[in-house]
Protein backbone atom coordinates (compact mmCIF):
# COMPACT_ATOMS: atom_id res chain seq x y z
CA UNK A 1 0.00 0.00 0.00
CA UNK A 2 1.53 3.39 -0.95
CA UNK A 3 2.59 5.42 2.07
CA UNK A 4 0.59 8.39 0.83
CA UNK A 5 -2.60 6.32 0.80
CA UNK A 6 -2.81 5.97 4.58
CA UNK A 7 -2.96 9.66 5.51
CA UNK A 8 -5.27 10.28 2.54
CA UNK A 9 -7.61 7.52 3.71
CA UNK A 10 -7.50 8.77 7.29
CA UNK A 11 -8.24 12.30 6.14
CA UNK A 12 -11.18 11.05 4.08
CA UNK A 13 -12.57 9.09 7.02
CA UNK A 14 -12.14 12.06 9.34
CA UNK A 15 -13.93 14.33 6.86
CA UNK A 16 -16.81 11.87 6.56
CA UNK A 17 -17.14 11.71 10.33
CA UNK A 18 -17.00 15.49 10.60
CA UNK A 19 -19.69 15.94 7.95
CA UNK A 20 -21.99 13.40 9.59
CA UNK A 21 -21.44 14.79 13.08
CA UNK A 22 -22.01 18.37 11.96
CA UNK A 23 -25.52 17.40 10.81
CA UNK A 24 -26.55 16.04 14.22
CA UNK A 25 -28.60 18.22 16.54
CA UNK A 26 -27.42 18.54 20.16
CA UNK A 27 -28.99 15.89 22.39
CA UNK A 28 -30.45 18.62 24.59
CA UNK A 29 -32.53 19.73 21.60
CA UNK A 30 -33.08 16.38 19.90
CA UNK A 31 -34.23 14.33 22.88
CA UNK A 32 -37.24 16.49 23.87
CA UNK A 33 -38.43 16.48 20.25
CA UNK A 34 -37.86 12.73 20.03
CA UNK A 35 -39.79 12.16 23.25
CA UNK A 36 -42.76 14.17 21.99
CA UNK A 37 -42.58 12.29 18.69
CA UNK A 38 -42.85 8.95 20.50
CA UNK A 39 -45.73 10.27 22.60
CA UNK A 40 -47.44 11.32 19.40
CA UNK A 41 -46.90 7.85 17.97
CA UNK A 42 -48.63 6.50 21.08
CA UNK A 43 -51.71 8.62 20.39
CA UNK A 44 -51.11 11.97 22.11
CA UNK A 45 -52.42 14.49 19.56
CA UNK A 46 -50.90 17.48 21.32
CA UNK A 47 -47.52 15.76 21.22
CA UNK A 48 -47.82 15.35 17.45
CA UNK A 49 -48.06 19.11 16.96
CA UNK A 50 -45.21 19.70 19.41
CA UNK A 51 -43.00 17.16 17.65
CA UNK A 52 -43.74 18.60 14.22
CA UNK A 53 -42.87 22.10 15.40
CA UNK A 54 -39.72 20.98 17.22
CA UNK A 55 -38.36 18.91 14.35
CA UNK A 56 -39.18 21.66 11.88
CA UNK A 57 -36.96 24.03 13.86
CA UNK A 58 -34.18 21.45 14.16
CA UNK A 59 -34.36 20.63 10.46
CA UNK A 60 -34.22 24.28 9.48
CA UNK A 61 -31.06 24.66 11.57
CA UNK A 62 -29.51 21.59 9.86
CA UNK A 63 -31.22 21.46 6.44
CA UNK A 64 -28.89 18.77 5.07
CA UNK A 65 -29.49 16.30 7.92
CA UNK A 66 -31.47 13.33 6.57
CA UNK A 67 -32.35 12.16 10.09
CA UNK A 68 -33.87 15.47 11.13
CA UNK A 69 -35.64 15.78 7.78
CA UNK A 70 -37.04 12.26 8.18
CA UNK A 71 -38.41 12.95 11.64
CA UNK A 72 -39.85 16.26 10.46
CA UNK A 73 -41.56 14.52 7.56
CA UNK A 74 -42.85 11.71 9.74
CA UNK A 75 -44.25 14.18 12.27
CA UNK A 76 -46.01 16.13 9.52
CA UNK A 77 -47.50 12.91 8.13
CA UNK A 78 -48.61 11.98 11.64
CA UNK A 79 -50.59 15.23 11.83
CA UNK A 80 -53.09 13.57 9.48
CA UNK A 81 -54.35 11.76 12.59
CA UNK A 82 -55.13 15.02 14.35
CA UNK A 83 -57.80 16.34 11.98
CA UNK A 84 -61.16 15.09 10.78
CA UNK A 85 -61.05 17.15 7.58
CA UNK A 86 -60.25 14.85 4.63
CA UNK A 87 -58.36 17.46 2.61
CA UNK A 88 -56.18 18.32 5.60
CA UNK A 89 -55.50 14.65 6.26
CA UNK A 90 -54.35 14.20 2.67
CA UNK A 91 -52.32 17.39 2.73
CA UNK A 92 -50.42 16.44 5.88
CA UNK A 93 -49.80 12.91 4.60
CA UNK A 94 -48.57 14.02 1.19
CA UNK A 95 -46.35 16.78 2.58
CA UNK A 96 -44.81 14.42 5.12
CA UNK A 97 -44.19 11.67 2.59
CA UNK A 98 -42.59 14.14 0.19
CA UNK A 99 -40.19 15.26 2.91
CA UNK A 100 -39.33 11.64 3.70
CA UNK A 101 -38.54 11.07 0.03
CA UNK A 102 -36.17 14.04 0.17
CA UNK A 103 -34.51 12.69 3.32
CA UNK A 104 -33.90 9.32 1.67
CA UNK A 105 -32.49 11.05 -1.42
CA UNK A 106 -29.92 12.83 0.77
CA UNK A 107 -28.36 9.58 1.98
CA UNK A 108 -24.78 8.82 0.97
CA UNK A 109 -22.16 6.47 2.46
CA UNK A 110 -21.14 9.36 4.73
CA UNK A 111 -24.41 8.87 6.60
CA UNK A 112 -23.41 5.39 7.73
CA UNK A 113 -21.60 7.27 10.50
CA UNK A 114 -23.23 7.79 13.88
CA UNK A 115 -25.95 10.45 13.86
CA UNK A 116 -28.43 11.01 16.67
CA UNK A 117 -28.29 9.11 19.99
CA UNK A 118 -25.56 6.74 18.86
CA UNK A 119 -27.39 5.38 15.82
CA UNK A 120 -26.04 5.31 12.25
CA UNK A 121 -27.81 8.13 10.43
CA UNK A 122 -28.58 6.07 7.34
CA UNK A 123 -30.30 3.38 9.41
CA UNK A 124 -32.42 5.80 11.39
CA UNK A 125 -33.48 7.71 8.29
CA UNK A 126 -34.53 4.51 6.52
CA UNK A 127 -36.31 3.18 9.58
CA UNK A 128 -38.31 6.36 10.19
CA UNK A 129 -39.31 6.37 6.52
CA UNK A 130 -40.19 2.67 6.55
CA UNK A 131 -42.33 3.01 9.66
CA UNK A 132 -44.22 5.95 8.19
CA UNK A 133 -44.71 4.36 4.77
CA UNK A 134 -46.11 1.24 6.41
CA UNK A 135 -48.46 3.30 8.58
CA UNK A 136 -50.18 5.33 5.86
CA UNK A 137 -53.30 3.96 4.12
CA UNK A 138 -52.84 1.40 1.36
CA UNK A 139 -54.26 3.73 -1.29
CA UNK A 140 -51.13 5.88 -0.95
CA UNK A 141 -49.11 2.96 -2.36
CA UNK A 142 -46.18 3.19 0.06
CA UNK A 143 -46.36 -0.30 1.54
CA UNK A 144 -43.93 -1.96 -0.87
CA UNK A 145 -41.35 0.77 -0.39
CA UNK A 146 -41.82 0.60 3.37
CA UNK A 147 -41.26 -3.14 3.42
CA UNK A 148 -38.17 -2.79 1.24
CA UNK A 149 -36.67 -0.15 3.52
CA UNK A 150 -37.43 -2.19 6.62
CA UNK A 151 -35.74 -5.20 5.02
CA UNK A 152 -32.68 -3.04 4.25
CA UNK A 153 -32.44 -1.96 7.88
CA UNK A 154 -32.81 -5.51 9.17
CA UNK A 155 -30.14 -6.80 6.78
CA UNK A 156 -27.66 -4.00 7.38
CA UNK A 157 -24.48 -4.87 9.32
CA UNK A 158 -24.80 -1.41 10.85
CA UNK A 159 -27.80 -2.55 12.89
CA UNK A 160 -25.55 -4.47 15.28
CA UNK A 161 -23.67 -1.21 15.98
CA UNK A 162 -26.83 0.66 16.96
CA UNK A 163 -27.97 0.98 20.59
CA UNK A 164 -30.21 -1.84 21.80
CA UNK A 165 -33.35 0.35 22.10
CA UNK A 166 -33.07 1.20 18.40
CA UNK A 167 -32.44 -2.42 17.42
CA UNK A 168 -35.48 -3.47 19.43
CA UNK A 169 -37.62 -0.78 17.80
CA UNK A 170 -36.70 -2.27 14.43
CA UNK A 171 -37.50 -5.80 15.60
CA UNK A 172 -40.81 -4.67 17.10
CA UNK A 173 -41.80 -2.94 13.86
CA UNK A 174 -40.75 -5.96 11.83
CA UNK A 175 -42.72 -8.21 14.16
CA UNK A 176 -45.84 -6.08 13.85
CA UNK A 177 -45.57 -6.05 10.07
CA UNK A 178 -45.04 -9.80 9.95
CA UNK A 179 -48.07 -10.35 12.18
CA UNK A 180 -50.15 -8.06 9.96
CA UNK A 181 -49.14 -10.17 6.95
CA UNK A 182 -49.91 -13.43 8.82
CA UNK A 183 -46.24 -14.43 8.88
CA UNK A 184 -46.58 -15.74 12.40
CA UNK A 185 -43.22 -17.54 12.57
CA UNK A 186 -41.39 -14.38 11.49
CA UNK A 187 -43.34 -12.25 13.94
CA UNK A 188 -42.52 -14.65 16.77
CA UNK A 189 -38.82 -14.60 15.85
CA UNK A 190 -38.62 -10.81 15.90
CA UNK A 191 -40.49 -10.46 19.19
CA UNK A 192 -38.36 -13.17 20.78
CA UNK A 193 -35.21 -11.27 19.79
CA UNK A 194 -36.47 -8.29 21.78
CA UNK A 195 -37.12 -10.46 24.83
CA UNK A 196 -33.88 -12.44 24.58
CA UNK A 197 -31.78 -9.28 24.41
CA UNK A 198 -33.51 -7.77 27.44
CA UNK A 199 -34.44 -4.64 25.51
CA UNK A 200 -36.54 -1.89 27.11
CA UNK A 201 -39.42 -3.00 24.89
CA UNK A 202 -39.29 -6.58 26.25
CA UNK A 203 -42.63 -6.38 28.08
CA UNK A 204 -44.35 -5.08 24.95
CA UNK A 205 -42.76 -7.92 22.99
CA UNK A 206 -44.02 -10.48 25.51
CA UNK A 207 -47.54 -9.08 25.19
CA UNK A 208 -47.26 -9.22 21.40
CA UNK A 209 -46.10 -12.83 21.58
CA UNK A 210 -49.12 -13.74 23.67
CA UNK A 211 -51.36 -12.17 21.05
CA UNK A 212 -50.00 -14.30 18.22
CA UNK A 213 -51.96 -17.37 17.13
CA UNK A 214 -50.40 -20.59 18.35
Amino acid sequence: MPASFVPRALASAALSLLLATSQAAPDTQFQPAFQRFNQGMAGDKAAVDDAAEAFDKLQQAEPTSPVLMAYSGAAIAMKARTTLLPWKKMGFAEDGLAMLDKALALLTPVHDAIGQHGTPASLETRFVAASTFLAVPDFMHRGARGNALLAEVLASPLLAQAPLPFQASVWMRAGAQAAKENRVADARRFYEQVVQHGAPQAEHAKAALQGLPS
